[in-house]
């Protein structure tokens, strides 16, 4: 047995090990800081979003009380009450079906990879009209999928002035769809099941669709809706 030789592969391992956790909680920091710098964006935008028209003002002020009576909260019970957001990991994401037959048109200039991802879904109770006619906060409903939230990084696009896009497919089941993203060389498309179910949109509510500094960040949470007897 060549003991220098394995001890030598051993502190190879080990260094490169450190490497890959260090690049996942770099992702983790950066995620964080581009979270902080949008809010700021967020609240210098609202400053200047003042002389908007007061048509616009008010449909939206609209669409937020009906987001609001859509999920009220009893009032004996705190409004974050059962809220949590988990990361993603690998074993959420799933294989495009037929990618790996047909291949890219770009796979012979460029050596095809998957981008990393930080990814992270929201969970909580959802407080409608049925929910609180049936439970309360000694006795909660059960927990629901309530949004997610994607950070794909794309640092080293062959294009970088092309935005990388995402498509939402059907699943083998109603319940769910695909969300697939593509951005082009040299990065494969990369997939990942979710609740299908209608986004809202609106920024109030924590939508998000934006791509800078490599970054592309898709947040979105679900619409709630009417419960009638």
């Amino acid at each position: 047995i060549d003991k220098p030789y394995w001890l030598s592969v051993r502190e190879q391992l080990t260094v490169h090990l450190a490497k890959m956790d260090l690049s996942e909680l770099h992702a983790k920091m950066l995620v964080r800081q581009l979270e902080k710098l949008e809010q700021r964006k967020e609240a210098l935008s609202e400053q200047q979003k003042m002389g908007t028209s007061a048509e616009a003002q008010k449909e939206e002020d609209q669409s937020d009380r009906q987001d609001a009576m859509h999920s009220m909260v009893p009032v004996n019970v705190d409004e974050n009450f059962g809220n949590l957001e988990e990361e993603l990991g690998l074993t959420d994401e799933i294989a495009l079906s037929g990618v790996a037959n047909k291949g890219y048109s770009w796979q012979d200039k460029y050596a095809p990879r998957k981008p990393r991802y930080f990814n992270r879904v929201r969970t909580g109770f959802d407080w409608n009209k049925y929910n609180q006619t049936h439970y309360d906060s000694e006795n909660p409903p059960p927990k629901i999928v309530q949004g997610y939230k994607f950070n794909i990084f794309y640092p080293d696009l062959v294009d970088p002035t092309k935005t990388p896009q995402y498509f939402l497919e059907p699943a083998d089941s109603d319940d769910f769809c695909i969300l697939r993203f593509h951005a082009g060389p040299p990065y494969e498309d990369i997939a990942f099941k979710i609740i299908n179910r209608e986004w809202n949109k609106s920024r109030k509510r924590g939508f998000r669709s934006t791509f800078e500094r490599g970054v592309l960040s898709l947040y979105f949470n679900f619409t709630s809706h009417w419960y009638r007897r």
